[in-house]
């Protein structure tokens, strides 16, 4: 369910095009935390010191940002500390459906898929791959036509291949399908997300995929690139952030609901993986529903 502190937007984009984009330039970011049933790629330049949330990930952005947002994902940035006068963000918005799945089934367009099916947790690339494509996306508002259309494309399959691309937030936060292309890592997730509530042990997990422990934490490692205990806690996290934003229940008992059993514990790895404290992270919503408060009665006057 969403959360009344964020806004559904309806994007400039019609149903007779394939994509949109447009520049804005300005001293401060103005637009409130919202969410829309397209695709949306962010350059951002000049912003140093501005804030990003995007699902349950907050972070302070550089000089250069390029973030691709996917279908329903929470997202908004926030002038924060930035006190740059040319803050440029250039924004291209195309439909969910321009790509098909029947077409994304190709052989030459598997890392096209790839990246589309990440999109929706939120995609940062590095500081490469923007100064790689930096210009091509600053060009493609005057170009018009089949040949736009071709370039978007083209853009796209290079930011696909890029090997640098970090997924910004976690699957529990949006309740994502864990798919890790291996039925014994889902299964291992799909229960862990079921009962991450309650205390899970290493051993009660194995069972589930029939395996000695030592062998399946050496498993979850090779495949997630992760231990048990951080997985775990990802997935605690995830839900604990949403709760954060969606309720008024005190961090204590979101802690204990989401199965810390110890508060300063609970405090310490969320500070540690989202760079602020619970309360941090629920006052930065808090704000951005403030900035949607204000939004909406700016129109309305």
């Amino acid at each position: 369910m969403m959360t009344s502190n964020v806004m559904r937007e309806i994007t400039p984009l019609t149903a007779g095009d394939c994509f949109t984009v447009f520049a804005k330039v300005d001293n401060k970011f103005e637009s409130p935390l919202h969410y829309h049933d397209d695709y949306e790629l962010h350059l951002i330049l000049n912003a140093k010191g501005a804030k990003r949330v995007v699902g349950g990930h907050i972070e302070l952005i550089s000089d250069h940002e390029l973030v691709l947002i996917g279908p329903d994902l929470y997202h908004g940035w926030f002038t924060h500390e930035c006190e740059s006068e040319e803050i440029t963000d250039i924004v291209i918005q195309f439909h969910k459906d321009l790509f098909d799945e029947k077409f994304l089934r190709r052989n030459q367009l598997s890392f096209l898929k790839g990246m589309l099916q990440r999109a929706p947790l939120g995609i940062m690339f590095s500081e490469a791959t923007i100064l790689a494509v930096k210009e091509r996306i600053m060009a493609l508002n005057k170009q018009s036509g089949f040949t736009s259309v071709l370039e978007l494309l083209s853009i796209l399959h290079e930011l696909s291949t890029s090997t640098d691309m970090k997924t910004l937030s976690d699957p529990a936060f949006i309740n994502e399908k864990f798919n890790h292309n291996s039925r014994r890592v889902e299964k291992v997730f799909e229960h862990m997300n079921n009962n991450y509530h309650r205390r899970v042990s290493l051993a009660e997990v194995a069972r589930v995929v029939h395996m000695p422990e030592a062998s399946f934490s050496r498993f979850i490692k090779k495949r997630t690139g992760k231990t048990f205990t951080d997985s775990l806690n990802e997935i605690r996290l995830g839900h604990a952030s949403r709760m954060l934003i969606d309720s008024t229940t005190t961090v204590a008992e979101i802690a204990y609901e989401c199965g810390f059993n110890n508060i300063s514990n609970f405090n310490r790895i969320f500070k540690r993986k989202k760079r602020s404290t619970p309360n941090e992270f629920r006052a930065t919503y808090m704000l951005a529903g403030f900035m949607l408060g204000a939004h909406v009665e700016l129109r309305a006057s």
